[in-house]
């Protein structure tokens, strides 16, 4: 497993990304070595006199210094060494010593799509969007290949703290909602993996994988990324879906965005989204020829 070393906004804070996961989805912050008695991980970084804090996410370790070393320094070090303590198969966390439970609560909410049904949980099950459109894309997710063994699941769609499920149409929600919301309260509340270590690698969701997959794009199209995660995202997430930028043609003026969960086949947010980026899009690029098409996926 290699560490990739990722600069943050802040100069004294770096992070050192894994292609795995090295918690439960859950985050610590250590202060001191005293502190960090349930991370071996922690500990043995505030050996080196330069860290400040510690902070450990799900596939990442974020190290905050002193002003006595300067990053470029000591990083590449630092990488090796937490590189080797993971390989070796040291613990990050020892999670049950960290944390205790909290108590797990998922409740049912429903979006613009009728066969669509969004379940909220009060705890953060992925660090990224992930769409599962069958049992064999979902390989990757436990959790998404257990919801398709109800046979009246069409799609998997999660982000964040929550699960949008589409149902095919023979059934009704109100025959199903119940059991749904039980069955994924305890899989959270049991701990059971959500994603195998390396899915963030496989597809591409790391946040160096986005970064340079961003940094590759044309200045036009990455205002136009900009202009949708801030504006447009939101919203869409909200009513349990998501909206990705596809593609820009500097020729035909067109962009492509990819509709996810909620969005997906939604009789209405095709042409609503459709319109509303179109106009947007046009009058924050100050281009009125640009069109836009929405794809489901």
């Amino acid at each position: 497993m290699k560490i990739s070393i990722i600069p943050t906004s802040n100069d004294s804070i770096v992070k050192f990304e894994a292609e795995r996961f090295l918690t439960n989805h859950n985050s610590y912050e250590f202060n001191n070595i005293d502190e960090a008695k349930p991370s071996p991980l922690a500990q043995q970084l505030f050996h080196l006199p330069f860290v400040k804090k510690v902070y450990i996410a799900s596939n990442f370790v974020a190290i905050e210094r002193y002003d006595i070393v300067s990053w470029a320094d000591v990083q590449d070090e630092v990488a090796k060494q937490i590189e080797s303590y993971l390989n070796e198969g040291g613990i990050a966390v020892k999670e049950e010593a960290a944390k205790p439970k909290a108590a797990v609560t998922v409740y049912a909410e429903s979006t613009p799509n009728p066969s669509v049904l969004k379940f909220v949980s009060n705890k953060v099950i992925v660090p990224n969007q992930y769409e599962f459109t069958s049992i064999e894309e979902a390989k990757l997710s436990p959790f998404a290949t257990a919801l398709f063994q109800f046979s009246f699941v069409k799609n998997v769609y999660i982000e964040k703290n929550f699960v949008s499920i589409t149902k095919y149409d023979i059934i009704e929600w109100e025959e199903i909602t119940l059991q749904l919301r039980e069955f994924i309260k305890s899989y959270i509340e049991e701990g059971k993996t959500i994603l195998t270590d390396d899915a963030p690698q496989k597809l591409n969701k790391t946040d160096k994988a986005k970064e340079e997959k961003f940094e590759a794009l044309d200045d036009i199209s990455k205002s136009i990324v900009n202009i949708l995660e801030e504006y447009v995202k939101p919203a869409v997430e909200s009513d349990g879906g998501n909206i990705e930028f596809k593609s820009y043609n500097a020729n035909s003026k067109k962009v492509e965005v990819l509709l996810q969960g909620a969005c997906s086949g939604c009789p209405s947010s095709t042409f609503t989204l459709k319109n509303g980026i179109e106009n947007m899009l046009r009058e924050m690029l100050n281009d009125t020829e640009l069109t836009v098409d929405a794809i489901n996926g």
